[in-house]
């Protein structure tokens, strides 16, 4: 705009020159004075833009019981369960990697005999392994917790400065992205290893595993489900199945100290986990027919939802099928090949406990 201003002003000068009386000099050339430039319209600025979320460092499938069974994980799976998607499942390729990832978890919330208001060192988690006869694969078999109990074991981690396994912080990245470490956030968290991960560990033996830590997570996320379960430990069963079942579950190296912990288990083991090599009447000094009618009076009044459609009715004495003889001792979802002077006193009690069932 400047430069055009000023061939203007040229061109008056000369126009004046042109009426002055003298001699009329030679034509000269009168450049003239170009149009400004058309101006573009003015555009808005574009107001910026939100940045794409990043993916997920950890990537979750949805998928229900039957899809997540089929799954043969060469790494860490992680699974939104279709039905309640406010329980996790991780599917784990090996025993060791559940174990490196949630054995200390195991201890702080739910392991007999162990504080529940630290977490241990490496040192004291691995006495406390090799104390209850088992190794860092077979701790658990399938781990559960409630979301508020992982916050809690990360909260107490970071207060006593433990130094945590690269697999226990992975869980804690899952739990920061799923937003699960504020405290007051409602999830369920389970874990199943691959089929074959052991010479124990096959196909049926994972589906018992998945089904009966599915019922853990639908008792740490549905109030419904947790208020009817309270109320058929406390008003249904006897006082002499609640001690019967406490018994079994102290021999399982649970804390019984922890009521909440005693009805969880008593529905998981009851309703959930049908295979007698991980339960069965004989478990908990029981007739047949007695657990039979315990397991009838469950599904009588059990909620409505995904849970009680999966579960089938009670077979009687008269009914159940021959099944070979458990192939090994039961330690809660662990199995121990060995046969332990306390593990031959417990079958004499579960024996004599049968034998006084069998007489009422």
């Amino acid at each position: 705009m400047v430069a055009a201003a000023l061939l203007l002003v040229g061109g008056i000068g000369v126009g004046v020159g042109f009426w002055l009386p003298h001699p009329k000099p030679p034509a000269m050339p009168v450049a003239l004075p170009r149009p400004p430039a058309p101006v573009a319209p003015m555009q808005p600025t574009p107001l910026p833009q939100p940045a794409p979320p990043p993916a997920a460092a950890y990537p979750i499938r949805t998928a229900d019981e039957a899809e997540i069974l089929a799954d043969a994980p060469e790494r860490l799976t992680i699974f939104r369960f279709a039905p309640n998607p406010r329980v996790l499942v991780l599917d784990f390729p090996s025993l060791r990697q559940q174990g490196l990832m949630l054995n200390r978890v195991a201890a702080l919330v739910e392991k007999a005999g162990l504080p529940r208001e630290r977490v241990l060192s490496d040192a004291e988690l691995d006495a406390a392994i090799r104390a209850s006869g088992e190794t860092i694969e077979t701790f658990y078999y399938g781990h559960d917790y409630r979301a508020a109990d992982l916050a809690r074991f990360f909260v107490l981690a970071n207060r006593d400065h433990i130094v945590l396994t690269l697999e226990e912080e992975q869980l804690r990245g899952l739990l920061r992205q799923e937003g699960w470490l504020a405290g007051e956030a409602v999830g369920a968290l389970i874990s199943i290893p691959r089929a074959g991960s052991d010479a124990f560990l096959d196909a049926a033996a994972r589906a018992t595993i998945l089904h009966h830590e599915l019922s853990h997570g639908e008792y740490f996320t549905s109030p419904a489900y947790a208020a009817f379960t309270r109320h058929y430990w406390q008003s249904v069963l006897s006082e002499d199945d609640r001690a019967r079942f406490r018994a079994f579950l102290g021999q399982q190296q649970y804390d019984t100290g922890q009521e909440d912990l005693m009805m969880n288990e008593m529905q998981a083991y009851l309703m959930h986990t049908p295979d007698p090599h991980f339960f069965n009447a004989r478990a908990v000094g029981m007739s047949e027919d007695r657990l039979a009618h315990l397991r009838a009076l469950f599904l009588a009044d059990m909620p409505r939802g995904w849970l009680r459609d999966e579960t089938p009715a009670p077979l009687t004495a008269g009914t159940l099928p021959v099944r070979a003889p458990a192939r090994r001792q039961r330690r809660g979802l662990v199995v121990s090949t060995r046969a332990s002077a306390a593990t031959r006193t417990l079958r004499r009690s579960a024996d004599s406990m049968a034998a006084l069932s069998a007489r009422r």
